[in-house]
């Protein structure tokens, strides 16, 4: 007894389960909304960095910007490619030396979401300006909180909320129009290998002086050498000069003895 108890209540909750998804929907059909965007005449802005890659330790990179300033791109991911020479390469790829040149694309789109809502029920209960209670088409109600300077079309009229009144059939539409700007951006890079090392100079052949002694010079030109006394002849003899040494002497005596005579 129990048991087909059970079964009627279980049958009961999925009676209400369906009705309940049933007024869900009537009600969403009820609240119709449409969202259109509209794009604008987009802009475009290109801004373009060169350097030199200076170190590359792991996923870390450092390159020397050509103002000079020192840039450090801490974690590049190992999806970020550079092409170079028509061959795309990572980061574990670049060399100190290597020239970079980052080319950033940025455009900005204007556009406008506009979105319509459109509600048609019987008003049931007003609370001007704030809300207003609709009776649905399926029985149901629903409040709505009204915008402000919303006006409500009646029997071809249109009034406000303080116009409405119970039982009339109303259509309301509700226009937003949201302005706003998407940007999106592309960066591609593009480098060149460093310049290769200079070529070792070319092989020349060393020139070794060899020192020669000098000729001889001539016996005529030599350099005369110190005079050596000369020697005297072998009949040769000392006692002329000894002779002479003795008349002077005696030529002094007899001039110093004549002069005392004088002087006495």
């Amino acid at each position: 007894m129990r048991f087909g108890n059970n079964w009627k209540n279980i049958g009961l909750m999925l009676v209400v389960g369906i009705v309940c998804l049933a007024f869900s929907a009537t009600m969403i059909a009820q609240v119709q909304t449409d969202t259109t965007t509209t794009a604008g005449k987009g802009s475009k802005e290109v801004q373009v960095e060169r350097g030199e890659v200076v170190l590359v330790q792991g996923n870390d990179l450092v390159v020397k910007m050509e103002d000079g300033s020192i840039r450090h791109f801490p974690n590049v991911p190992e999806s970020a490619r550079v092409t170079v020479d028509g061959k795309s390469l990572g980061i574990h790829d670049l060399k100190p030396g290597m020239k970079l040149q980052r080319t950033i694309t940025t455009t900005s789109t204007p556009q406008t979401i506009k979105t319509v809502q459109t509600v048609t029920g019987k008003v049931w209960n007003v609370m001007p300006p704030k809300t207003v209670t609709l009776t649905l088409e399926d029985g149901t109600n629903q409040t709505f909180k009204i915008p402000k300077d919303q006006k409500f079309n009646v029997n071809g009229q249109t009034v406000d909320a303080f116009g409405l009144r119970k039982g009339m059939i109303i259509n309301a539409t509700k226009i937003v129009e949201t302005p706003e700007v998407v940007v999106s951006q592309q960066s591609h890079v593009t480098g060149t290998m460093p310049p290769p090392p200079p070529a070792p100079p070319a092989d020349v052949p060393i020139l070794v002086v060899v020192a020669t002694p000098a000729a001889a010079a001539p016996a005529a030109e030599a350099a005369p050498a110190a005079a050596a006394p000369a020697k005297l002849p072998k009949t040769g003899s000392s006692l002329p000069l000894v002779g002479l040494l003795g008349l002077l002497c005696l030529s002094a005596s007899f001039a110093l003895k004549l002069f005392r005579t004088k002087v006495s």
